[in-house]
């Protein structure tokens, strides 16, 4: 029968089934083709043990997408979810998932959670640096319930990852959305980092034809497999001033009469957004020096 992996632990994948949830085991021969089952497949299972509910992964069926971080296949958009305060938010760290979604072509939602813990002028600022980013952009408060509703509406009908780092709020606003406790929530810890609380990927489903997943926290991750000069195609507030350098192929750094610096100097580009994409330039050019090196 087909189904969906709805959570994977420790080498066992469960299966949602018109039966019901397996608990199943994939075969040998995914090691030897150099494929895991990943949360999110849709499976061909075969029945084991009815009374035990348990079977086997016979093959995986053909998938839309794959994500490497967080581990997902099946995507229809990323929801990448950091707070206003406490914990600061790292909005390098958030640049780098907006450019890994770019490069897989998943649409991305920016959410920024604590909206009721917010000083004034953050949610302004935030706004206007992300305003042209290419993600849709939502600030709501899981603990007031505030943008609850728009974010329903963003979900609706549609499989998404729930991304983000610790003591966010993702858990919450999962339970918010699922009208229900289904996740485990932590108390942030005394020098203010968020305590993980979820510790695999999960689906559940929140709506008809609408599944969310909960994904692990993270602090840091790699730049996907792309090359430096194909980095600003990766970053949308630019598109509009492709192809009016005085350069051909130009990376919009060191080059004279470039479009988008000349965009960055009268505020049509956010001077963070930049400065995030040099970094990372710098950091593709580092890595690709080690390995030719």
């Amino acid at each position: 029968m087909q189904g969906i992996i709805v959570k994977g632990i420790a080498g066992f994948y469960y299966v949602q089934t018109e039966a019901g949830l397996l608990e199943c085991k994939a075969k040998g021969a995914f090691r030897s083709r150099k494929i895991k089952p990943l949360v999110g497949d849709m499976v061909e299972a075969a029945v084991l043990d009815e009374k035990e509910k348990t079977g086997n992964i016979e093959d995986i069926l053909p998938r839309k997408n794959v994500l490497i971080r967080p581990a997902c296949a099946n995507i229809d958009q990323a929801v990448v979810t950091f707070a206003i305060s406490r914990p600061k938010p790292n909005l390098y760290l958030l640049d780098k998932f907006l450019v890994m979604m770019q490069a897989q072509e998943v649409p991305a939602v920016i959410v920024f959670n604590k909206t009721d813990e917010a000083q004034e002028g953050e949610q302004e600022a935030l706004a206007a640096r992300y305003e042209n980013a290419g993600a849709q952009l939502l600030f709501v408060s899981a603990k007031e319930g505030g943008g609850i509703d728009a974010l329903r509406r963003i979900l609706d009908g549609k499989i998404s990852i729930f991304a983000g780092p610790s003591g966010v709020g993702k858990s919450t606003l999962t339970n918010c959305l699922c009208r229900e406790n289904c996740m485990e929530t932590g108390d942030m810890s005394r020098i203010g980092r968020g305590r993980q609380t979820t510790r695999h990927s999960q689906i559940f489903m929140i709506g008809r034809d609408t599944y969310l997943m909960d994904t692990p926290g993270f602090t840091s991750f790699d730049l996907p497999d792309l090359s430096k000069e194909n980095l600003r195609f990766c970053f949308p507030e630019f598109a509009p001033y492709e192809g009016k350098c005085y350069f051909d192929g130009c990376v919009h750094l060191a080059e004279p009469d470039c479009a988008v610096k000349t965009a960055l100097q009268e505020g049509k580009i956010a001077q963070g957004r930049y400065d995030s994409y040099a970094q990372m330039y710098a950091e593709l050019a580092e890595r690709e020096r080690r390995k030719y090196s």
